[in-house]
């Protein structure tokens, strides 16, 4: 498990993927409000995904950027792209996180595309399975992310060389 990271001194570029206009049915009629959903990056690794809930847009992308600050975590890279295939699951959305050869560029849809664009990745291929619900499809890349684990950490956690474990 990763720690949360400080991010005061971090230079995050914010970026809305979803606005949904949502309604509660109550006694006197229907509640309106709005759904938002942030993805904070700094392009060198540092990635968050927040969602804001209030009655006007601009209090929405307010509380879904501090909810995006206050879940930011580091991804491990390889050169320009991510240290091995990983699925993220979050509800009914999956997303299948693949390496790519520098020069392929970022290949993935809707809002997995803004994750990895804001974490700084700048080669990899994904593919959403099942849901294609946006909010769903952020916090998937994310947990995909977040279970990613480099050479130097699984020859630590093994107590074994990175040469052992490479073979």
């Amino acid at each position: 498990m990763r720690r949360a990271l400080d991010v005061s001194n971090l230079e995050l570029n914010e970026t809305i993927v979803s606005i949904r206009r949502v309604a509660k049915t109550v006694k006197g009629g229907r509640n309106m409000r709005f759904s938002v959903t942030v993805v904070v990056g700094d392009g060198e690794g540092h990635v968050g995904v927040g969602l804001g809930k209030a009655l006007e847009i601009p209090e929405a992308v307010r509380k879904a950027t501090e909810d995006a600050k206050k879940n930011v975590i580091l991804v491990p890279t390889v050169g320009t792209t991510i240290p091995h295939r990983q699925l993220g699951i979050f509800g009914a959305g999956k997303v299948l996180l693949m390496p790519a050869a520098p020069g392929t560029g970022v290949i993935a849809g809707s809002s997995v595309r803004t994750v990895l664009e804001a974490a700084g990745v700048k080669d990899i291929r994904a593919k959403s399975i099942g849901s294609n619900n946006t909010g769903n499809m952020a916090y998937a890349t994310m947990e995909g992310l977040k279970a990613l684990t480099t050479v130097e950490e699984v020859a630590r956690k093994r107590g074994k060389t990175k040469e052992e474990i490479l073979g």
